[in-house]
């Protein structure tokens, strides 16, 4: 865990702007929001440091349900109760929903066009490429801080092995994490 709590910025942002917020990285990445929200809350807005940001990233994964959608939740009602969750969640779920919603309705008519489905895999590739483009940022902070006070910290090791097990070894994602998490949750609680 970090010394740094993770504080709303003060002013914190209003309902208006905190939907704004969501519903632009909903929309620029539609279908890998991840990206986009580390952006604009991390880079842009400066609403997180990138250590508090993974922190509330990681906290939502551990709960049920989409991580994105649980991180909107989280932030959302950190910033403003909540009424700052549900703008979040709407900002998050409401214009891919409509777009989606017609989407569906072009694919039923055109959904077979060669080209169309040449489209989509590149869409897909792209996505792949900023979740890796991402994860790498996120781990960034951890390695930094690692080699700032050159003592060897267990999480950018736990982060390594996990994805030469399910990466490279294709390992079941939930033996991995099933011996992952209490490892991880083992040393860090000995670090303290």
């Amino acid at each position: 865990m970090s010394e740094t709590p993770i504080a709303a910025p003060d002013p914190p942002p209003g309902l208006s702007e905190l939907f704004l917020a969501f519903a632009s990285m909903s929309l620029a990445g539609f279908g890998g929001v991840l990206p986009w929200a580390r952006r604009a809350v991390v880079e842009q807005r400066k609403w997180l440091t990138a250590e508090q940001f993974n922190e509330a990233f990681s906290f939502s994964q551990l709960l049920p349900g989409p991580n994105i959608v649980n991180f909107s939740v989280i932030f959302g009602s950190r910033l403003r109760g909540p009424a700052g969750a549900a703008v979040a969640l709407a900002g998050l779920l409401g214009p891919p929903l409509v777009i989606v919603t017609i989407f569906a309705m072009l694919y039923t008519r055109y959904g077979d066009i060669p080209w169309l489905q040449g489209v989509l895999s590149g869409l897909a590739a792209a996505a792949a490429g900023l979740i890796i483009a991402t994860t790498a940022k996120m781990a960034k902070p951890l390695f930094e801080k690692a080699l700032a006070t050159r003592s060897l910290d267990a999480a950018p090791l736990v982060a390594l092995a996990v994805f030469f097990a399910i990466g490279i070894l294709r390992w079941p994602l939930p033996y991995v994490l099933a011996v992952a998490a209490p490892v991880s949750i083992a040393l860090a609680w000995f670090r303290r």
